[in-house]
């Protein structure tokens, strides 16, 4: 697997740039969470006037194994059809980028129908599908190198185009199960605490859906963290994991959406902690486990709206917050510029 090379974030401007917050024409901390948005990515960007450039979301698609199972509602074919409904525009990640001035593009990880040549997307399959984790590794050891790579091409192609600001998202029936299952064991957390009802699930679903993510997690003994993702993972959560290693090797501003974007996080920061310094954690799904991530990671959610639907949509719903910070930063009069007062 390649090596990446992830440089923490300087804080050598960070005193500078908290002046500059703090004095624009406004009360200390006032404008909250904007406050720290602004800083992070002045700091990432060594830059007390930060920009945000072509702003990209790419969503992975592939199928699971596991799927097999019957741990979702929905049948695999759904992740095909879904692709289809991307490219034509139907989805709700197509709507929100498009509001929102996002260039969006999707990805054939490991779907496991054969989308013609033509369609546009990114041609990049891993395998038709990983294998059923509850019988075997759903992929190997260089099928998930593989994998991490070609999900670090994908980010260096649009980064070389001036973008500096990405987000992921990802559609792949029964990917909640694997996020759950790599959740669990990166985590040490019990599994139960984990798993959530998916793509809507009912009780007798749920009960079966742990069922069989135990068995599962009692078959495998992986060694070690790629060992985990190849044993537990998906071609589009693999994927996720490189592209997000080579944002922040890129150093650009990295837009994290839900619950399974969250699982490839959680892999990226165990390769490589400084991963964090550049993500923006841009919801709290509405997914049991998402919350338990996000506090093991140590971080906090912009949007709390009950989402759970993926694809990236979360990232979309925030970019505007996160344009506002930026803006504000930017474009806000100091009190000294506005004749101002700060003084009591």
């Amino acid at each position: 697997m390649q090596a990446f090379q992830i440089q923490k974030v300087s804080n050598q401007i960070s005193a500078e740039a908290q002046h500059k917050i703090d004095f624009k024409t406004k009360p200390t901390g006032a404008l909250g969470t904007l406050e720290k948005i602004a800083l992070q990515i002045a700091n990432i960007q060594q830059n007390l006037s930060p920009a945000l450039l072509n702003p990209h979301l790419v969503v992975f698609a592939a199928d699971h194994g596991l799927a097999r199972e019957g741990v979702s509602k929905y049948p695999p074919e759904v992740t095909y059809q879904m692709v289809l409904n991307f490219v034509g525009g139907g989805a709700a990640i197509n709507v929100f980028s498009k509001q929102h001035g996002i260039n969006l593009q999707v990805v054939d990880a490991g779907v496991m129908g054969d989308f013609p040549l033509t369609l546009p997307i990114i041609h990049q399959k891993i395998g038709h599908g990983t294998k059923s984790s509850l019988h075997e590794s759903a992929m190997t050891i260089l099928e998930a190198e593989k994998a991490i790579e070609s999900g670090a091409k994908v980010v260096q192609d649009i980064f070389e185009k001036g973008c500096n600001v990405i987000g992921f998202g990802e559609m792949g029936i029964g990917n909640t199960s694997s996020a759950s299952l790599l959740m669990s064991k990166i985590c040490h957390v019990p599994l139960l605490n984990c798993v959530g009802r998916g793509t809507g699930v009912d009780d007798e679903g749920l009960k079966h859906k742990i069922s069989i993510l135990e068995q599962v997690l009692t078959k495998h003994k992986p060694n070690n963290l790629l060992e985990i993702l190849a044993n537990l993972g998906g071609f589009e959560i693999a994927q996720m994991v490189g592209a997000i290693l080579q944002a922040a090797q890129n150093q650009m501003i990295i837009l994290v959406d839900g619950f399974i974007a969250t699982s490839a996080v959680l892999v990226a920061h165990a390769l490589e902690p400084n991963v964090l310094d550049y993500a923006i954690f841009c919801h709290q799904s509405d997914e049991s486990g998402h919350k338990r991530m996000l506090e093991y990671l140590k971080v906090e959610a912009i949007l709390k709206l009950n989402l759970r639907l993926g694809e990236g949509t979360g990232c979309a719903l925030a970019y505007p917050i996160i344009q506002s910070a930026v803006n504000f930063l930017n474009e806000m009069a100091s009190f000294e510029s506005a004749g101002v007062s700060n003084r009591v």
